[in-house]
């Protein structure tokens, strides 16, 4: 690889390591809550089924242009290294927003809601607006705690549950057919598939597009394995396997639950079931206590959720932190006591929190999903368009590019325009009674995405700009190694006759201590500098 350094530290993740990642990333609570409300959206089976045969073809496209930039990029971080190399100016505006989008998003917060709500109904417990919030809380700190004090056996339990979760949605797409074939008690069938497109004129322009980011929420996961790539066996081939195999044997999984729901549930059910659809599929095919087990079962798949997206997102808050973008810098980049990112997931477990506990409660887990589905596109739109960017600069000769895996122009353009779609198709208005929110604006994900990226852009200023200004620096970008022998950026103040004590700095460690006594030289000389300064 031409672009990063060789990083010579412990990888521990391998191949079935990474499968987990992706599949408990992928499979969580929304294969089983959203078929509803992608149907009452589309308002016909038939479309309910075209759109997530689309929504499975986007995820893919995506795939395929994370794995390019994974291969060329092997490095823990994600999409803020892709972002990073393709907008390299204004210099730290990329990553400042990218940071802020990282810090203030709860993406786990939704499928800890959803595991409360199914460990409630499985204990037959009345769910109430506090005791979801509360039993969400403490799922949310389950993960954090778990991940937190031993990084082995937290991949050990990903990989348990999500090798329970597949054999959930197999027995639930095996009973789907059973019922189609009229195996079921008295040859019973919901005769869904009749007239299967009856409804579809119904639907409208919204209605199309918010059943779209529901399916799109399904998918998200596909790049969950770049979050940690720096730590994965051989990424190349192990991208090229886990990364196609898994999203496309859940994209089939995913269609054979719909048709198992659509088989046995009926229409009007279909509507008011909302997050309990899966309980009320097992409950008209098997009654008694099947409805609480199945509620009990779909609870530990989006517990499984939960703590994949956390792992992967405090590796992310603990790799700004090491690379000097966050305040207080060396708080985030720690890997004490446990030798694990404990601050990082931390900081995600308080974020959750608040995603939990703040919206209304009837529009808690649709706002959440919203929230976390419209930056991300954002984000995707960003880096495709990168993508061709960096083609086009290939063709002129004036880039290198050749990773061992490549997308393709027709693919990133598919997945640049879809992304285009989901980003500007949210502000049709809704029909009446339409929207997904019952007390809140339809667009209010979308104020608080760009609020969201409007506090990167005032980090940016300040901390780019205002704070250098001030203090009379400048912010270098240094790649570096790391004691754990993981080559990362490095964001080093550099004061005026300094440049040339960094040329050959290579070692965190020469990094902090040439930051600590230029600072203090500098703050103690300067009388320019009016106050102590943060050591990034």
């Amino acid at each position: 690889n031409v672009y990063t350094n060789i990083d010579k530290g412990k990888k521990q993740v391998g191949l079935i390591s990474c499968v987990g990642l992706v599949v408990n990333r992928m499979l969580g609570a929304g294969i089983f809550a959203v078929p509803s409300t992608i149907y009452t959206l589309c308002g016909s089976i038939g479309l309910s089924l075209i759109i997530w045969a689309v929504g499975a073809i986007i995820a893919l496209s995506g795939l395929y242009v994370y794995m390019e930039f994974g291969t060329a990029i092997p490095k823990n971080g994600g999409e803020k290294n892709y972002l990073e190399f393709i907008f390299k100016k204004p210099k730290f505006f990329a990553t400042s927003m990218y940071a802020s989008y990282v810090f203030f998003m709860g993406w786990a917060a939704g499928n800890s809601v959803n595991t409360a709500v199914m460990f409630l109904t499985a204990g037959e417990a009345k769910i109430t607006e506090w005791n979801q919030r509360g039993l969400g809380v403490a799922i949310i700190a389950f993960a954090f705690i778990v991940n937190s004090v031993s990084v082995k056996y937290g991949l050990y339990l990903q990989n348990l549950l999500g090798i329970f979760k597949l054999g959930i949605v197999v027995f639930i797409s095996i009973t789907g057919w059973v019922a189609l074939g009229g195996g079921l008690k008295g040859g019973y069938q919901s005769h869904n598939f009749h007239n299967a497109f009856e409804g579809t004129t119904k639907a409208t322009a919204y209605g199309i597009v918010t059943a779209l980011y529901n399916v799109i929420w399904s998918f998200i996961g596909y790049s969950n394995i770049n979050y940690a790539l720096g730590e994965v066996k051989d990424p190349a081939r192990t991208l090229k396997i886990a990364g196609p195999s898994s999203l496309i044997v859940l994209a089939i999984i995913y269609m054979f639950v719909n048709i198992a729901f659509f088989a046995v549930v009926p229409k009007d059910k279909l509507i008011s079931s909302k997050l309990i659809l899966v309980a009320d599929f097992f409950d008209i095919v098997f009654g008694g206590h099947a409805k609480r087990a199945a509620s009990a079962f779909v609870g530990l798949s989006a517990l499984g959720n939960v703590l994949s997206v956390i792992f992967a997102q405090g590796r992310v808050i603990q790799q700004l932190g090491r690379e000097g973008v966050l305040p207080f810098s060396n708080f985030f980049a720690s890997s004490k006591p446990f030798n694990s990112p404990m601050i990082g997931l931390f900081q995600h477990f308080i974020i959750c929190i608040i995603t939990i506990l703040a919206p209304p409660p009837g529009d808690a887990y649709n706002f959440i999903m919203n929230l976390v589905s419209y930056p991300l596109n954002i984000i995707n739109f960003c880096i495709s368009l990168g993508l061709l960017w960096i083609y086009w600069e290939k063709r002129q000769g004036r880039m290198e590019w050749d990773p061992p895996l490549k997308a393709g122009v027709p693919v990133i353009v598919f997945f640049t325009l879809a992304n285009l779609y989901l980003i500007v198709a949210p502000y049709i208005p809704p029909s009446d009674g339409e929207s997904v929110y019952e007390t809140l604006p339809y667009w209010i994900h979308c104020v608080v995405t760009w609020g969201v990226f409007g506090i990167g852009a005032a980090y940016y200023l300040l901390w780019a700009h205002i704070l250098p200004w001030r203090g009379g620096y400048t912010l270098v970008n240094k790649e570096i190694v790391g004691e754990d022998g993981f080559w990362r950026n490095k964001i080093i103040k550099v004061y005026p006759g300094d440049e040339d004590d960094i040329t050959n700095v290579t070692s965190a460690d020469t990094v902090e201590s040439l930051s600590d006594s230029v600072i203090e030289e500098k703050v103690s000389n300067n009388p320019k500098v009016g106050f102590p300064l943060v050591t990034i």
